[in-house]
């Protein structure tokens, strides 16, 4: 397969591809403030996939909706026997004996393990300034270069605190676990068995796909990828909407590896008066009278959002090379799509009926 180390430049093109209804729609919600973008949409017997701005090839940064991945690969993991939910990160990694060596993989899934979002030894501050000023990759590091950061991790109580440090180290653990990389893994047990052909976690720039987008900051300036062998299994992957759209597709099905990942185990936070719920990894609340269960991202020029309304058997996906979030028209697409589900299923019973 041919590679490239320059993404594609992304530019308010007339580009439009897949259903011309949901286009409009996405263009509607999104109001004009990202060029770029595509969704998708999935309840029963129906299948939606759009997108502006870029072909239907093009990959996006998923951002943190890697997590999501990382929770399923975890709870397969456990179904496999590979794992258990008392082991360590010290059980896995070589961490020696420092403090987030026993730390275990159930806490880091719930993001209860008491880690820090980042460490600081990473230069936080240098590299955020590298990112505002220059665009800047602020994730390249390597696993190497995260064991080492993670010895000197001053370890927390086990409460609930959002990691990006502790899905890095949970997914790179699940996969010396399997006996594999991180990259490999979600080849293996995601992408392969779901037929998900652009779904990927470059470690560095020269693993982009010749359709990989260039983000751009909601100022309209281009950031450089986040490529990065550490940051894979917390915000590092790449995927197409078509191969998101085949991903939510199974999760509803059931065909997904890890589906235990998506119930909710354990509260994580309370939200204007409401329940925050917290499988492996995927978050779960109410909205509007329903159980959304769902997970957003963001890097440094993209932004994603997909939710999953489960008993009405819908699902959406939104990813944009713009980073500006999409939280919002997000959740009103999966209640329209829910709610269109929801309509036919009311007239096919009605129609059942009158013909009897």
């Amino acid at each position: 397969m041919k590679r490239s180390s320059e993404p594609r430049r992304t530019s308010a093109v007339s580009i439009q591809h897949g259903d011309e209804a949901l286009a409009a729609r996405l263009r509607t919600l999104l109001g004009g403030r990202h060029p770029v973008a595509a969704a998708a949409t999935i309840s029963p017997g129906e299948r939606r996939v759009a997108g502006l701005g870029a072909d239907a090839g093009a990959d996006f940064e998923i951002g943190s909706v890697s997590k999501g991945v990382t929770g399923l690969l975890y709870a397969e993991a456990l179904a496999r026997g590979e794992i258990d939910r008392t082991a360590t990160l010290g059980d896995l990694l070589p961490l020696g004996r420092c403090p987030a060596a026993r730390v275990t993989l159930a806490s880091l899934s719930v993001h209860r393990s008491g880690l820090p979002i980042l460490p600081r030894s990473a230069g936080l501050v240098r590299r955020s300034v590298a990112l505002w000023r220059h665009g800047a990759n602020p994730y390249g590091d390597s696993l190497d270069q995260l064991i080492v950061q993670a010895r000197s991790v001053t370890v927390g109580k086990p409460r609930p605190r959002y990691s990006n440090l502790g899905f890095e180290l949970l997914g790179h653990a699940i996969a010396a676990a399997a006996g594999v990389s991180y990259r490999e893994l979600v080849r293996a047990r995601i992408a392969d068995p779901l037929g998900l052909d652009v779904f990927y976690a470059p470690a560095i720039p020269a693993e982009l796909r010749p359709g990989a987008l260039t983000g751009v900051s909601r100022f309209g300036r281009e950031r450089q990828p986040w490529t990065g062998e550490a940051v894979g299994p917390a915000g590092g992957i790449r995927a197409s909407i078509e191969a998101m759209a085949r991903l939510i597709a199974a999760l509803l099905d059931g065909s997904a590896p890890g589906l235990s990942a998506l119930d909710p185990t354990t509260r994580f936070a309370g939200v204007a008066g409401r329940a925050v719920d917290i499988g492996a990894g995927w978050i779960t609340l109410e909205h509007e009278g329903r159980k959304i269960t769902w997970h957003n991202g963001g890097t440094g020029g993209f932004r994603s959002w997909l939710g999953l309304d489960r008993a009405a058997g819908a699902g959406v996906v939104i990813v944009t090379a713009t980073a500006m979030a999409v939280d919002g028209p997000g959740f009103t697409l999966l209640t329209e799509t829910a709610g269109r589900n929801a309509s036919r299923a009311a007239a096919e019973l009605t129609a059942e009926t009158d013909r009897r």
